[in-house]
């Protein structure tokens, strides 16, 4: 049974079409990767599930929930959390003032300050400093840690590795199966291709907009990613 459907989704910024019927579906503890070019619709794809872009669908289904209208608000208290592009820290705030931000809903769950600190030991060396003056990969870390702080059972996730290290993402990454190890089901948006393969269960290929290719990773070809990643 899928902990997430939706069926026909469309998304607007104003007058402007961004997505074009999308048909996605994830199961309980399932990692799904979207990948695509810059601009193909996949950060609109998760600020839509988020209610931060107007949209509509035919289906749009969480854990049996009609999310069609909910505000952003309703639905982090449903269990979906989201780690934005560029990590969208609080300047004013410290790292452990900026994961406290994630638990203001207060929804019961694991995900606490300690279970955050155990995952990350770097922030509870850096608790009582500004979270913007981390290191880009540390940020990360907080930006991680604050969803997970939110205690979701959906954790969505926008362009972890960008801009970070080969070293950095390989810690990143490898704090995931830990969290899908709690029952998290994960939707992760990534521009490298073989860093989402290596790590989802099935993969949805973005192109202007609409699902240009899905399937399990040991099944699609390179040719049929990259022609459905560049529109070949």
């Amino acid at each position: 049974m899928s902990v997430l459907e939706i069926k026909n989704m469309t998304a607007f910024y104003d007058d402007f079409q961004a997505l074009f019927g999308i048909d996605l579906s994830i199961e309980k503890g399932e990692t799904v990767a979207a990948i695509g070019a810059n601009g193909a619709g996949k950060s609109t794809f998760l600020r839509s599930i988020t209610g931060l872009v107007q949209n509509n669908a035919d289906k749009f289904i969480y854990k049996g929930i009609d999310l069609i209208g909910k505000a952003a608000f309703d639905i982090v208290d449903l269990g979906i959390a989201m780690v934005p592009e560029g990590r969208k820290l609080f300047p004013s705030l410290s790292v452990e003032e900026n994961l406290l931000i994630g638990a203001f809903g207060q929804r019961p769950g694991n995900w606490t300050l300690d279970r955050v600190y155990q995952m990350f030991p770097k922030l509870k060396q850096r608790k009582d400093i500004a979270g913007t003056a981390l290191s880009g990969g540390e940020q990360q870390m907080v930006a991680i840690g604050r969803a997970l702080m939110s205690n979701p059972d959906m954790l969505l996730c926008d362009e972890l590795s960008l801009g970070l290290a080969p070293i950095i993402i390989k810690d990143i990454y490898g704090a995931l199966p830990g969290i899908k190890a709690e029952g998290v089901s994960l939707l992760i948006v990534e521009q490298d291709i073989n860093q989402a393969l290596e790590i989802a269960d099935r993969v949805y290929c973005f192109q202007e907009g609409k699902i240009s290719l899905t399937g399990k990773p040991e099944d699609l070809t390179k040719e049929q990613i990259a022609a459905a990643y560049f529109g070949r």
